[in-house]
């Protein structure tokens, strides 16, 4: 049974479902009728302690706490909205990509709360959640400059609106959050590895000469895999390990990381800027998980300046995986009427661009 046909109305109310991952989320958001956002309602749980032992994350762990928690977690954001199911304009819920367990899950869920309710259904694209929050969180409407960096993603789009993007660049490899994860377990620094390795980096120096994958490279794509084994190699050559060698591997770890975003980054700013022309504001937003990391976002925001771009990056408790991103992008589609039918498939893998070309040893789109 496809949602219910509805008339669209200008001031909109979506509750959002995230499960991709290893977070849990559900939240409530309204679009004003001039099309900002507000967050009525944002309700996170975390799996950490579940995974923490394992180094990184389990997908049926994953996916069986998402059971246990999500339908408690709805109930809370609705609750802290103060409306019922009959408030709500339509239903989004993260379709893609990610964990299928953990997407199933949440699709399901939400195709039952609007099949119950007769409300429209939207199956969110997880990265274009990312890409639009800044619409929530700032007011920002396209087209804009988008590095896009998470877990499970690292890649540089040029956003034009809801549905329409153009990928630049993307990662041959490791995405850089997983970059982070597998350095941090190398150190024994515990898991989540992005804010392990940064508070690791805090108290150490940058003393080794890591090299600064795919510099000065035409085509703004990225590689970590190199990066991390000439971390693992370091390592091996100073075991055992002092607790100042692990400091001093994080901060040079994540010197040469920033130093290869930030040259990137530098050659998506040329490329975009020539591919929006003149007159064109230029705008440069960082999304997605490792955006929390401090020095990666001072390193970037001093890029944009020098570069005449404006830079914007959402609060970081945004740029984790939640519910509110989920929501936002669903009344944004919804204001396009861009409705889902209920037998909207879940999809692990599913590019942004659709027509965009696998990078040189990525073999995947997404």
């Amino acid at each position: 049974m496809d949602s219910p046909e509805q008339n669209i109305p200008d001031f909109s109310i979506v509750l959002g479902i995230e499960t991709s991952c290893d977070e849990t989320s559900a939240a409530v958001v309204a679009r004003l009728p001039d099309g900002s956002g507000r967050i009525v309602s944002n309700v996170v749980r975390t799996q950490w302690e579940r995974h923490r032992p394992y180094g990184g994350v389990v997908p049926e762990i994953a996916a069986r706490a998402h059971v246990e928690c999500l339908d408690i977690l709805i109930q809370e954001a609705m609750r802290e909205a103060d409306i019922a199911f009959a408030d709500l304009d339509a239903v989004a819920a993260t379709a893609g990509p990610g964990l299928i367990g953990g997407l199933i899950v949440g699709l399901v869920t939400g195709k039952a709360i609007a099949l119950a309710s007769r409300l429209p259904f939207i199956a969110v694209h997880h990265l274009e959640a990312h890409a639009l929050t800044v619409g929530l969180t700032e007011g920002l409407r396209p087209p804009y400059l988008l590095l896009l960096v998470s877990g499970g993603h690292t890649q540089l789009l040029i956003v034009r609106g809801a549905g329409d993007y153009e990928r630049l660049g993307t990662t041959i490899d490791d995405a850089l959050g997983e970059a982070f994860d597998k350095t941090a377990k190398l150190l024994g620094l515990g898991f989540p590895g992005g804010p392990a390795v940064e508070q690791a980096a805090r108290g150490g120096n940058e003393r080794f000469d890591l090299p600064r994958p795919m510099l000065g490279r035409p085509e703004p794509h990225f590689s970590f895999a190199g990066l991390k084994t000439a971390v693992r190699r370091t390592a091996e050559q100073l075991a055992p390990l002092k607790p100042q060698d692990v400091a001093d591997l994080a901060a040079s770890f994540q010197a040469a990381v920033i130093a290869s975003v930030a040259d990137r980054c530098a050659r998506a700013m040329d490329i975009a800027a020539e591919r929006l022309g003149s007159g064109t504001p230029l705008r440069f937003v960082v999304a997605g998980g490792v955006a929390a990391n401090e020095r990666l976002r001072g390193s970037l925001r001093a890029l944009a300046e020098k570069r005449g771009y404006t830079f914007h990056v959402p609060p970081a408790q945004l740029c984790s995986d939640n519910a509110a991103m989920i929501a936002w992008a669903g009344a944004e589609r919804l204001a396009l009427r861009l409705i889902d039918p209920l037998g909207a498939p879940v999809r692990p893998r599913w590019p942004l661009d659709l027509d965009a070309q696998p990078a040189i040893g990525a073999g995947v789109k997404a």
